[in-house]
């Protein structure tokens, strides 16, 4: 299904379809700081991609800039919709790099159903899959973007729930308790809600479930229209409406850890990516990617100039 994809995507670039024939350079005036040292990226020209959504658009931002600073040209094409838009671009060599998601690649571009518990072992499982594809993930990073219920401080104080599990034990106890705002996604897919119901043991009627756009489930979670809300574990408005998330006691949800993926083709031209990206992603956790989606959905800035200020801050990079 993903090679069908893949190729459909192929075709459709050539009419702009996909986002793979757009593009503009970087033009950031950076010079190295703590990566880059010896510019070791001079007279390479790499494209870097990324999906649409804001913390794809700051990750690819920060790849990008690492890049520059190491003396690389490069050519900026983020923002495509969607993963397999995203994946095709690096697979089929209209981009050199990107960061994904370890779940993402498990589940939706090496097609298995189960997701590896550990972190580590299913990054490891998908590097060594996604060698065959002409694909090397580089060190991944402990951001972990992956599904999540939380709910408000009032709730939470009402119910005193911190695991999935005390959310089930809650929703046998008074099954009235546990209504649910989610995407329609979540609400049908294996790895979103039915299959977090199986796990747990839960049983949530259709009648306490509300389906809603994404930023709808963080206002009316924090409202305290729904007592639980899907999240993404990185989204910056779960800091700034002070909403309380629930372990996932039971690791049922898979583990969505953001590392760089590059074509091999380009890292073997290039090994120097390598030590540039490396210290980079090791940087990378939820509270910093909190932090810099705020940034953009809560306080309105714009993706690249938060990843510029961050490269900045932590001395990645300095101004040129």
């Amino acid at each position: 299904m993903l090679a069908g994809s893949v190729l459909a995507c192929s075709v459709l670039a050539a009419a702009s379809g996909c986002g793979l024939t757009s593009g503009s350079p970087m033009v950031d005036n950076v010079e190295p700081g703590t990566i880059g040292r010896g510019r070791p990226l001079e007279g390479a020209d790499l494209t870097v991609t990324s999906k649409e959504f804001t913390e794809q658009l700051v990750l690819g931002a920060i790849m990008g800039i690492a890049f520059q600073a190491a003396g690389a040209d490069v050519l900026d094409r983020t923002g495509i919709q969607g993963s397999v838009g995203t994946r095709a671009a690096v697979e089929n060599g209209d981009a050199d790099a990107a960061y994904e998601y370890t779940g993402t690649a498990w589940i939706t571009y090496l097609g298995h159903n189960r997701p590896i518990p550990d972190p580590r072992e299913q990054w490891q499982a998908v590097h060594d899959q996604d060698l065959r594809h002409g694909i090397t993930w580089l060190t991944p990073s402990s951001l972990n973007n992956t599904y999540a219920l939380a709910t408000n401080r009032a709730h939470h104080a009402e119910y005193g729930t911190n695991t999935l599990s005390e959310v089930a034990a809650l929703s046998k106890r008074d099954p009235g308790a546990v209504t649910l705002c989610v995407e329609g996604e979540f609400a049908n897919r294996a790895d979103g809600l039915p299959g977090m119901e199986k796990a747990y043991g839960m049983h949530v009627p259709a009648r306490n479930i509300t389906q809603m756009d994404t930023g709808i489930i963080y206002t009316q979670t924090a409202k305290g229209v729904c007592t639980f809300g899907e999240v993404y574990t990185t989204d910056g408005r779960i800091k700034s409406m002070d909403l309380v998330v629930m372990k996932d006691d039971r690791r049922f949800f898979p583990n969505y850890n953001a590392a760089p993926m590059v074509r091999t083709a380009t890292l073997e031209k290039w090994p120097a990516i390598v030590s540039v990206l490396d210290p980079v992603t090791r940087a990378l956790d939820n509270d910093v990617a909190q932090d810099l989606n705020a940034k953009v959905d809560v306080d309105g800035q714009d993706p690249h100039q938060v990843a510029l200020d961050w490269m900045k801050e932590k001395g990645f990079v300095t101004a040129g």
